[in-house]
């Protein structure tokens, strides 16, 4: 490795184009390391991959992502901080309440929410996609999905924005966050307390009342876990989707070819949805604990170190994908990782893809051509989401 590469999660300019950084990373130093935030990197595609696969080796337990990940286990109900068997026990209990037909119902519902929010721009000269769109239709989507009360839905929606608030000096863990986020657990706590009480056809209904057999009879989430999936659901659902479709419009804008090509037919928005995942993944970094030795690439990382898995790195591998820096919508791949791999496989998967696809198919269908006015985008920048705050475009 030479001296002058460097990288970490939390470094704003790198993170406006980390390209160009991970693919000397995949090169010259496929296991990184980071000595200021004391944490190794994998960047390429088969060895994110792998580690996906192996949840002991790579463990989830003491957190996923970097500021948060510690020397002892995380005692939480949040399934995406858990280990098989928890994690099975929990994943099939969840499983129960979000399934296909849950999901594949909403596709009428997400059809008339992009109405709802594209139709008032329409004979406009422009918007902002992301704040007046993109941001707005994933917590919408899910607040249909999970049983919010209609009167309910803008409170939630405010709520849903306040968790994610990012201070200039503390980034996603400040108090205005907290405040949000506390909050809404309460509503959520409270909504379930109420489905016990007076099931309903939804969501959280089901997670209630989600059972599987278990030593001495059978198991049922407790409140704890069904709030904290909920929550999980809802911020997990409302973030990625609404990057996925800032980049979506981004990727169009900058190849009018390929963008009139969707226009003309929507047929081709499922490869488009998953190559705008593979060039620009939303999440693009995972964190795993070691929880043994592991020589790699003749590098050891030591057990018990932080170990980030770079999935918006492994979408542009060479070793994967043949020109990989080339955004094209008729691309064939067998897969890629931006929505994980194995036991924590994104749940949410099927949702996103079609939330992806019918909103890019209504946008089309309203307007067929945009500029990004790039003077004025705004970047959201986390340590594991990245994409766009604000994207004016000019119609």
């Amino acid at each position: 490795m030479t001296d002058d590469l460097y990288w970490d999660p939390f470094d704003k300019e790198i993170d406006v184009d980390p390209h160009p950084r991970w693919k000397r990373m995949r090169d010259e130093a496929p296991v990184y390391r980071n000595e200021k935030f004391d944490f190794y990197a994998l960047s390429r595609f088969a060895d994110v991959d792998a580690a996906h696969l192996d949840p002991t080796t790579y463990s989830s337990r003491y957190g996923t992502v970097l500021e948060l990940m510690k020397p002892e286990p995380w005692d939480t109900g949040q399934i995406i901080f858990m280990d098989p068997p928890a994690h099975t026990t929990l994943r099939v209990l969840v499983s129960r309440a979000f399934t296909p037909r849950r999901v594949g119902g909403l596709e009428g519902v997400i059809r008339d929410l992009c109405a709802e929010l594209l139709d008032p721009q329409i004979g406009g000269g422009g918007f902002d996609y992301v704040q007046d769109f993109a941001a707005q239709l994933p917590s919408l989507v899910i607040s249909q999905l999970i049983g919010v009360d209609p009167a309910d839905r803008e409170d939630v929606r405010k709520m849903i924005d306040g968790t994610f608030y990012l201070d200039p000096e503390k980034g996603m863990f400040n108090e205005t966050a907290m405040a949000a986020t506390a909050r809404f657990h309460g509503y959520l706590t409270a909504q379930l307390e109420e489905r016990a009480k007076s099931p309903r056809d939804d969501m959280m209904t089901a997670l209630i009342q989600a059972e599987i057999a278990a030593e001495g009879g059978t198991r049922r989430l407790s409140l704890r876990e069904a709030t904290d999936f909920t929550a999980l659901l809802v911020s997990a659902g409302t973030e990625t989707v609404a990057r996925l479709l800032g980049w979506a419009c981004v990727l169009l804008a900058a190849h009018p070819d390929q963008r009139a090509d969707l226009a003309a037919d929507p047929a081709l928005l499922p490869g488009a949805v998953e190559e705008t995942l593979r060039h620009e993944a939303p999440s693009p970094v995972q964190g795993r604990m070691a929880t043994r030795d592991i020589d790699l690439h003749g590098t050891r990382i030591p057990a018990m170190s932080k170990v980030l898995l770079l999935t918006g790195s492994a979408g542009r591998d060479d070793r994967k994908y043949d020109d990989p820096d080339r955004y094209d919508i008729r691309r064939r791949f067998d897969s890629h990782v931006s929505f994980g791999h194995g036991v924590h496989f994104c749940l949410g998967a099927a949702l996103a893809r079609m939330e992806g696809r019918i909103a890019l198919e209504e946008t089309l269908r309203r307007f067929p051509a945009w500029d990004i006015d790039h003077e004025n985008t705004v970047r959201l920048h986390t340590s594991t989401v990245r994409g766009y705050e604000k994207l004016p475009i000019i119609l």
